[in-house]
């Protein structure tokens, strides 16, 4: 597995390195300190996963994850800041983050959110969780859950592609059925979540735990 880290912090990215060691047998990594350096480095060795900081030369905030994008469209970028608002994480997700990671966060919680990544899933720290999503607003009539609620096996492989951030037209062609089927199926988890959009219903389905039951299930 090869990483690129993009921070502008050397000592950051060597420390980020020798964690990195702890991942999984045989990581490469590659440093660089700019968008324009992170897109000599792709062009060199496409990497496997990246970690992106979002305050670097010539970049403003998002416009890092922005910038990455354009340069790895599928490749999972990781946003790893020392900026912990809710409203900003959530901010990054809805632009194409693979997971969030603030920089206070332990080596142990680190690498769990890394293998999240890496299992296809989506990262939120706990934090986020446990703010108000932006532009969040129950469903009308939605009871508090206490318990899973209870999906078809085509709305929980439905479910699954949403928290691997995938698009609906994606979703459809990988489950080879319409997009409006999947339409209704999300519908019909967000009736199920008590949510009424794609970013509530990765945060819900974060604190009912499904990501962990998804990473079981592989």
């Amino acid at each position: 597995m090869h990483i690129l880290i993009v921070d502008d912090h050397p000592l950051f990215i060597k420390g980020v390195q020798a964690l990195l060691a702890e991942l999984e047998p045989g990581v490469t990594t590659v440093g660089a300190g700019s968008i324009d350096e992170a897109g000599a480095a792709v062009s060199r060795a496409k990497p496997d996963l990246v970690l992106l900081d979002l305050k670097l030369p010539g970049v403003d905030n998002l416009d890092a994850l922005t910038r990455m994008r354009e340069i790895l469209d599928a490749t999972p970028i990781v946003v790893v800041s020392g900026n912990d608002s809710a409203e900003y994480i959530w901010k990054a997700i809805e632009q194409g983050a693979a997971g969030y990671i603030p920089k206070d966060t332990d080596q142990p919680l680190m690498i769990h959110a890394l293998r999240v990544v890496l299992a296809r899933g989506v990262y939120i720290p706990p934090q986020a969780l446990r703010g108000e999503v932006v532009g969040a607003a129950p469903s009308r009539g939605a009871a508090p859950m206490k318990q899973q609620p209870p999906f078809s096996g085509r709305q929980m492989a439905v479910l699954q592609m949403l928290l691997q951030g995938k698009p609906n037209k994606v979703i459809a062609r990988n489950l080879s059925i319409a997009e409006g089927t999947v339409k209704s199926h999300l519908w019909a988890i967000y009736q199920a979540l008590g949510v009424n959009s794609r970013l509530q219903a990765m945060a819900k389905a974060h604190e009912l735990r499904l990501v962990e039951h998804f990473d079981r299930m592989q």
